[in-house]
């Protein structure tokens, strides 16, 4: 076995000792990146000199390390897609990436991984460029520390900044993307974990994601995105430490969850937008810990929706708590703060001693007639809400908080 593991060593140190560096500039031998492609093997690094490159779609096929020294641009001329990995191992560091096709038929990108594992892309600017970065059947891949920006107004005029499609294990990490139609979309992907980026100011979704199981979503900001964060069809997904804020619109929401089922949704935060929570299609999702604050409707959870247990989450200051289209709600909510709630405690125990309902008669009618919002916090909107909790007629009667919390928790 000692032997094999020294031959596995010795072969490993000649490919190392044989790995070369080509630089590519106006002060080298090399003056197109096209050229230094040709000319590397695997394992080598292809250094790449501060300047303007405008070269047609580069092509990288074999498993190199390609790196921008001074930020050099690479142009795509509006023309092309602008780099293509195709091979396993491959790293993208320190570009900036300007100016790709536009195309209805082909995805252009400003960089598109195809079919490859262990592929890096990191430290990037990707400027008005259609898709940003583009992964399909990859494997095992980090996009890291990248700025994309876009600046299509229109849907169909832009692509995706960071697109995932068919992918398993992939890492998006510290990324900041605007401008784009979503800006991190997955479909059909696995196990894989978005972490610490920020998505705002994009066209349609901050995050857009469907049929993709068992991913996490960690510490991630989405800011004044067109409808929010949406996550269709999908199974067992954690989302913790989210920021989903300012999201305005009549079909805006921070969070929109459809036919999801099997999933975590912890200690994030809902801050000013249109709804925080839209629920249709869920089942058996724990929510705790969460903070939903000046939002519209803090949470709208429709009749089609069963098994979602809300628990040690903070209301305040939200127009409405809650809203729902049904009378039967197969839900539970337990120890949450509301700040509408005025019941009293007088064995001190932190819990009020009657139980509280968060959705209100005048939600009920805003719900199914939106123009009744003109009597918004007149009179007569107080007095329907006060006679609704003596003698429920309209509300929910099993939607209810039986231990509602006197204080808000320290979130």
């Amino acid at each position: 076995m000692k032997k094999y593991f020294f031959i596995l060593a010795f072969l490993g140190a000649a490919v190392a000792a044989q790995a070369k560096t080509i630089r590519v500039g106006k002060q080298h031998a090399i003056k197109t990146i096209q050229q230094a492609l040709l000319l590397s093997t695997d394992g080598d690094s292809v250094l790449v000199d501060a300047g303007i490159y405008k070269e047609k779609n580069i092509n990288i096929t074999k498993k190199i390390s390609f790196i921008g020294l001074g930020q050099p641009v690479i142009d795509g001329q509006n023309k092309y897609e602008v780099i293509s990995v195709k091979a396993n191992g491959v790293i993208v560091d320190g570009f900036k990436i300007i100016h790709s096709g536009i195309s209805s038929i082909e995805d252009f990108a400003g960089i598109k991984i195809y079919n490859s594992r262990e592929v890096i892309i990191r430290n990037n600017i990707l400027d008005d460029t259609f898709f940003g970065i583009y992964a399909q059947y990859a494997t095992n891949c980090i996009i890291e520390k990248n700025t994309l920006t876009a600046y299509s107004k229109q849907e169909q005029e832009s692509g995706n900044g960071i697109h995932c499609w068919k992918s398993d294990s992939m890492k998006i990490i510290a990324n900041t993307v605007s401008g784009h139609r979503d800006g991190i979309y997955f479909e059909f992907v696995t196990h894989s974990i978005i972490w610490r980026n920020t998505s705002f100011s994009n066209i349609r979704y901050g995050l857009h994601f469907m049929f993709s199981n068992n991913d996490t979503y960690i510490t991630n900001i989405f800011r004044a995105n067109g409808a929010g964060v949406a996550v269709m069809f999908s199974n067992h997904v954690k989302m913790f430490h989210n920021y989903f804020e300012e999201n305005w619109g009549d079909a805006a929401y921070g969070l929109l969850l459809k036919e999801i089922s099997d999933s975590y949704i912890e200690n994030n935060y809902f801050t000013k937008n249109t709804t925080g929570i839209h629920m249709e299609g869920a089942s058996r999702i724990n929510m705790e810990k969460n903070v939903f604050e000046n939002n519209g409707w803090a949470l709208k959870i429709q009749a089609s929706c069963m098994d979602i247990a809300l628990t040690a989450s903070n209301f305040i200051n939200n127009t409405f708590d809650v809203g729902t289209n049904g009378s039967l709600v197969l839900n539970t909510f337990n120890k949450n703060y509301w700040d509408k709630y005025d019941g009293y405690d007088l064995d001190k125990d932190k819990i009020g001693d009657v139980p509280y309902r968060p959705v209100s008669m005048y939600s009920v009618i805003v719900e199914q007639n939106p123009t009744a919002m003109m009597l918004f916090r007149s009179l007569m909107a107080a007095l329907l809400d006060k006679t609704e909790k003596v003698l429920p007629t309209l509300t929910p009667e099993n939607l209810i908080d039986d231990f509602p919390l006197m204080k808000p928790l320290p979130l």
